[in-house]
């Protein structure tokens, strides 16, 4: 009987030499039976004929427009369960795949029949043995926080467990749990849209399970990460959009409107973070935006 189809679904954007180290990392994948898609958005670095070049093997479909890390995907998740996957890996391009790393998530599958999302352990990049995300806990305030992040790797997490989510940059979902709950929501476009894609499974009986013997490792974030103002934006509205979506006490509610509150009055007028202004306006046009139902892509 053969492994079940796993097909990877990589978005790349400007990111060539990235996404050929990713995929170089996936041609030396131990499991026997995938496929890789990359979809391409308008890249002017020689990303296409690159990836042509090289990997040969690999679908390469250039978009025409972009929707986002949310869109995007989804374009990949619909062409990959069309060609019968079994399981679909969305993966970033930033990401250096371990050659057992889907091996192991699929291994963990076969041993947890109501799995229907799983993820890897992920690693910085820049400091191999410090991890970035062993999944993703969701906190009495509707805040998330990732476990394990910037501890040093001493076998703490030895066992597949179940969490409220894993990290976006390498998720393995199943076929079915598509086919039943629905692709990723659109109007995130960029940030939560994960979170809210965890909790529409769980709440449809499946189990998120973070697997620690899967690894990878993961160029976009560092363990001095600074966001920039537009991750403020999609974080604000993201976050009360999920709440709303997902029926969020009115304590979550009361905590989130509070903190957003007395942060945009600190960065407002206090001199010390006179440096947040940017962040300032990017979370305050998010939390009108949330209001009058602006989704998508933030407006320039």
């Amino acid at each position: 009987m053969s492994e079940p189809l796993v097909i990877s679904v990589i978005l790349n954007t400007n990111r060539c030499e990235d996404t050929l180290a990713c995929l170089a990392s996936l041609q030396k994948s131990t499991y026997p039976n995938q496929r890789t898609f990359v979809l391409d958005n308008s890249s002017t670095d020689g990303s296409v004929e690159a990836i042509r070049r090289q990997f040969a093997s690999v679908q390469l479909i250039e978009l025409e427009q972009n929707l986002g890390y949310a869109g995007n995907n989804n374009y990949g998740i619909d062409l990959a369960i069309r060609e019968k996957a079994d399981w679909v890996f969305i993966l970033n391009e930033d990401t250096i795949v371990a050659p057992d790393c889907i091996l192991r998530l699929i291994e963990a599958a076969k041993a947890n029949p109501s799995a229907g999302i799983l993820g890897p352990t992920v690693y910085h990049n820049a400091e191999p043995g410090v991890i970035q995300s062993a999944g993703v806990r969701l906190a009495w305030n509707w805040y998330t926080f990732h476990l394990g992040q910037n501890e040093t790797d001493r076998g703490q997490y030895d066992s597949p467990g179940q969490v409220d989510c894993v990290s976006g940059c390498a998720l393995l979902i199943k076929r079915q749990v598509v086919q039943e709950i629905g692709a990723l929501d659109e109007r995130f476009f960029y940030y939560w849209e994960e979170t809210d894609w965890c909790k529409r499974a769980s709440l449809g009986g499946w189990e998120v399970l973070h697997v620690p013997a899967a690894k990878i490792w993961h160029k976009g974030v560092q363990v001095d990460y600074s966001p920039s103002p537009n991750v403020t934006y999609y974080n604000t509205r993201n976050r009360y959009l999920f709440m709303a979506k997902n029926h969020a006490p009115l304590s979550a509610w009361l905590y989130s409107l509070g903190r957003t509150s007395l942060t945009l009055l600190s960065w407002s007028v206090r001199p010390k973070w006179r440096e947040m202004r940017p962040h300032r306006d990017a979370m305050w046009q998010g939390a009108l935006d949330f209001l009058h139902g602006r989704w998508g892509m933030r407006p320039s």
